[in-house]
């Protein structure tokens, strides 16, 4: 290196943190107008789809539910409510007045026919039938006294004739003889009626005990009980603090349906008519039954007539009081006692790809939903799974319904 040669200062030589860097800019300026373009394309494409959506005119379609529906409904002519009624059923009480001493049942007893229920005091009532049996043993007594008078003077009578005949006895003494032996016969007969008279005050006086014990009237179960031990029971209740039943027994075989059919609708109904009878308490149920009886007679305040219906089978699941349904069929109809099944609308199954579908309003807009399918249930189509009960579904949907079309009920 020559000695000559210009010194190069160091210091001089700086790095600007600074100064912008020719490549970087001139690229950032190039990206800017894409991103810009990018990005509006973006917007109108939100902008577009929010304006479609709510600018665009929903799509008017009649709308069906699906339901429960009753086999049976198809050939219903006439739906009516009611009650499960006991024709059976009474009020026990006792003939007898007293203290209740004993009850023997409660709510659910099964009871046969003159079983005893409860027994009422009886000091009173078995006195006087001891009273009344040593009267008629007295009567008795004196009865067989009257009648070994009656044979003595009968003997006594029988001698004086025979006395007389001969000459060797007066008539006086054959006329004393004789009033003698009547009056004897008269005193039987008294004494005799004194016996009957005395068996039937024994009788009443049993009688009077037998209402002490109350008894079933006839086969069937306790609904309620109405006494406990230690009431004052009456016959009639009307003394105060007293009571006049006991229990409420009903025949539980005796159970029928009866229902309000409204007048305009009774000419749907007649004797032996077929009918489903379905209870609240047993939805899954379906009882058959048949028309019993027609009530010959209007409530005028509710414009109904009281219609009985038979049940033609029943199990231990119905009980008096509870709340009914009873479908009137055509007379040709088979009653089906399986429950109710979801149905849909017919109208509403559209085939895609070969798979069931209908479309469910969800909203202001449409969901298109496959489902499986089952049997045919009167106007609707059993629904095994897709559905449930009170979905809205599209009737007769067209071909530009789809997933996601919005629309609104027709009014």
């Amino acid at each position: 290196m020559s000695l000559d040669s210009p010194k190069i200062d160091l210091n001089s030589l700086r790095i600007h943190r600074d100064a912008p860097s020719t490549s970087n800019g001139h690229s950032r300026r190039s990206m800017k107008p894409v991103l810009w373009t990018v990005a509006a394309i973006a917007i109108l494409v939100i902008l577009g789809f929010f304006v479609n959506s709510f600018l665009s005119s929903p799509e008017e379609v009649q709308v069906g539910t699906v339901s429960m529906t009753l086999p049976s409904q198809a050939n219903s002519v006439l739906t009516a409510s009611g009650y499960v009624v006991a024709s059976r059923k009474a009020a026990v009480g006792s003939k007898g007045t007293g203290r209740l001493v004993w009850l023997g049942v409660e709510e659910g007893s099964v009871l046969k026919k003159n079983e005893i229920i409860g027994k009422i005091e009886d000091v009173d009532v078995q006195a006087a039938l001891a009273e009344a049996q040593a009267s008629l043993a007295a009567a008795q007594a004196t009865l067989e006294n009257g009648k070994a008078a009656l044979v003595n003077a009968d003997s006594t009578y029988r001698r004086e004739k025979v006395l007389y005949s001969k000459q060797l006895a007066s008539s006086a003494d054959l006329v004393n003889a004789e009033a003698v032996y009547k009056q004897a016969v008269a005193q039987v007969h008294t004494q005799e009626a004194n016996v009957q008279l005395a068996e039937k005050g024994v009788q009443a006086a049993q009688v009077q005990v037998e209402f002490t014990n109350i008894r079933a009237p006839f086969d069937g179960t306790v609904l309620t009980k109405d006494a406990d031990v230690g009431d004052i029971i009456t016959p009639f209740g009307a003394a105060a603090g007293s009571k006049a039943d006991i229990v409420s027994l009903a025949d539980m075989t005796s159970l029928d349906a009866e229902v309000d059919v409204s007048e305009s609708n009774l000419e749907m109904v007649h004797v032996g008519q077929p009918c489903q009878i379905s209870l609240d308490a047993v939805p899954e149920k379906q009882y058959r039954g048949i028309v019993h009886m027609i009530v010959p007679t209007a409530d005028r305040s509710k414009a109904t007539v009281l219609t009985k219906v038979d049940f033609l089978d029943k199990d231990a699941r119905v009980l008096p009081e509870m709340s009914l349904k009873v479908s009137f069929l055509k007379d040709s109809s088979i009653v089906d006692s399986s429950g109710p099944k979801l149905t849909v609308p017919a109208s509403a199954i559209v085939s895609k790809d070969g798979k069931k579908r209908v479309f469910v309003v969800s909203g202001d807009h449409v969901v298109e939903t496959p489902v499986m399918l089952g049997e045919t249930v009167g106007n609707g189509i059993e629904v095994k799974s897709g559905l449930k009960d009170g979905d809205k579904v599209v009737l007769s949907p067209t071909d530009k319904l789809k997933n996601g079309t919005k629309v609104k009920p027709a009014e």
